[in-house]
């Protein structure tokens, strides 16, 4: 059971959120929601331990909690398989001094009765410890989130950030904890991962925390929400779908409400008012001023912030964009991708799609001039000029700069005031803007590389995965900007939005192959 008393946090002068109390039973399957910045993930956290609450406390009972962080946290000098063996240390100290035993029984044969009773009890510890259970969980598990049976050989280093998500969330699963806490767990899959993850988590039999913006996700897994709003924590029962309907009742009754009771104090004011200065009223006058007094004032439903910003070009590009030929890239000797001919006009918006690790992210690098290809060609219009979101981009962000400063750096000559009224956009205002980096949400640091980005002059855009990381308004406003962009667009993405509704090309990448498989029209 995860408990929480009066829990409350506080950055500075700043409430994130006020005192929460509530209860998670066994079983039970919970969506942590709320917009970038309302404090999510510091809730997971506190229930972690891993920082401590401004007053109140958060309470673990009857097992294990395992927690997903949005940043991986894997051992780089070990194969995948001894990786996923680290996340059970127990089974995998005895699976180890069972080794290391049946090696000196052939060694030392003179030992061979005392090294045969501490085989047997090693190998009974073994079994209690579900060790014999461990290898097929492994062989599932990273195959269901996209491994193949050869990566389980692989050193963890040689995998992308995105590979290395998917090894932390595997390692978790493999655990089978009581209590599973998950912090933006489907960021980095692609369809066929998302789907299985989502059998796997609606049939986990403990309980199970869940932070993402995938509402669709949500609504299959999760059996009860938990929505921070307006600084508040708030239970749900049911889905997503029915807790935003829940939500939306709730604000239409308190907006009836406070309407109501609006009305009231207008008229008991228009009273006092009118006769104030009888002598004759000044006892109801009197006693509808102290009624007024003691009035606890029903607030309006406060509107959801958004981001407001629209994506102009700059400068007209030549009619042929981009035009590929022949191109090939290898990577330690194996190839990523295969004899690519592509030719992109002005004003297409190509969407690369396909399974991760089919090239997508190194095709858009070699187009961004990070990667230089091992053979062809990559021409570019004269006039074009390229900005590049990585999928990453996040990650590149100065932890110790203001955010501010941060985005001062991609914006030229541009003044303060100019950068605030972005910054704002992008919900960063008043003094939100000289916060650190290093104290931004993951959501809000996704906010702030994509504004930094969008600042920069351009008339080509190469994203790889931009909705990642945004919460549905957030996400909604992109997909806005996008559509209505009236440049090039060439995007890697598994968001179905940015495939059907934006993209008029659809090409597919896999095993290093490029192919046309949708035309639309603009």
């Amino acid at each position: 059971m995860i408990s929480a008393e009066n829990l409350a946090m506080s950055f500075g002068a700043r409430r994130l959120f006020a005192p929460a109390s509530f209860t998670i039973s066994s079983g039970q399957r919970v969506g942590l929601v709320g917009p970038n910045g309302a404090g999510k993930t510091t809730l997971l956290q506190l229930i972690a331990g891993h920082i401590t609450p401004t007053s109140g406390r958060a309470n673990i009972t009857g097992g294990e909690l395992a927690y997903l962080r949005q940043e991986s946290d894997i051992g780089l000098d070990l194969p995948l398989r001894e990786e996923m063996w680290n996340a059970l240390p127990e089974a995998n100290a005895v699976r180890l001094r069972i080794t290391e035993i049946e090696a000196e029984m052939v060694e030392n044969p003179e030992r061979v009765e005392e090294l045969s009773t501490e085989l047997d009890r090693g190998q009974d510890r073994f079994r209690i410890l579900g060790g014999q259970r461990a290898e097929p969980d492994i062989s599932r598990i990273t195959e269901g989130l996209g491994f193949a049976k050869q990566d389980l050989d692989k050193l963890c280093g040689e995998f992308s950030g995105g590979w290395r998500m998917r090894i932390s969330l595997a390692k978790v699963l493999v655990r089978q904890p009581e209590h599973l806490l998950l912090d933006e767990p489907t960021n980095h899959l692609d369809r066929a991962s998302r789907h299985w993850l989502q059998g796997e988590l609606s049939e986990y039999p403990g309980i199970l925390v869940i932070v993402t913006h995938d509402g669709e996700f949500l609504d299959r897994v999760v059996t009860r929400i938990l929505s921070i709003e307006r600084g508040r924590v708030v239970p749900y029962a049911g889905s997503y779908s029915q807790f935003l309907d829940q939500r939306q009742e709730a604000e239409e009754q308190q907006m009836d409400a406070a309407e109501r009771q609006a009305r009231q104090i207008a008229r008991q004011e228009r009273f006092i008012e009118r006769f104030r200065s009888k002598a004759t009223k000044a006892r109801q006058v009197q006693s509808r001023i102290k009624m007024l007094e003691k009035i606890e004032r029903i607030d309006r439903p406060e509107a959801v912030s958004t981001t407001q910003f629209r994506i102009r070009s700059t400068g007209r590009v030549e009619r042929l964009v981009l035009d590929i030929a022949s191109l090939g890239h290898e990577w330690e000797g194996a190839p990523v991708l295969l004899d690519v001919d592509l030719e992109v006009e002005r004003g297409q918006k190509v969407a690369l799609v396909g399974p991760n690790g089919g090239g997508k992210s190194t095709l858009l690098r070699i187009l961004a001039g990070e990667v230089e290809q091992t053979e062809g060609d990559v021409r570019w219009a004269e006039r074009a000029r390229v900005g590049y979101y990585a999928q990453h981009q996040d990650e590149s962000l100065d932890r110790s700069e203001t955010v501010l400063g941060e985005v001062r750096k991609s914006a030229g000559d541009e003044p303060d005031g100019t950068l605030r009224g972005v910054l704002g956009r992008f919900l960063f205002s008043d003094d939100d803007v000289f916060k650190s980096v290093a104290m931004l949400s993951g959501g809000e640091k996704s906010r702030l590389a994509l504004a930094k980005f969008l600042i920069e002059p351009n008339n080509v855009l190469l994203l790889d995965e931009p909705t990642n990381h945004l919460d549905a308004v957030t996400r909604d406003e992109l997909l806005s900007a996008l559509d209505e962009y009236d440049g090039t667009i060439i995007c890697a993405s598994h968001d179905p939005a940015i495939v059907e509704e934006i993209a008029t090309h659809v090409y597919s990448v896999d095993d290093g192959e490029v192919t046309l498989s949708e035309v639309r029209e603009a």
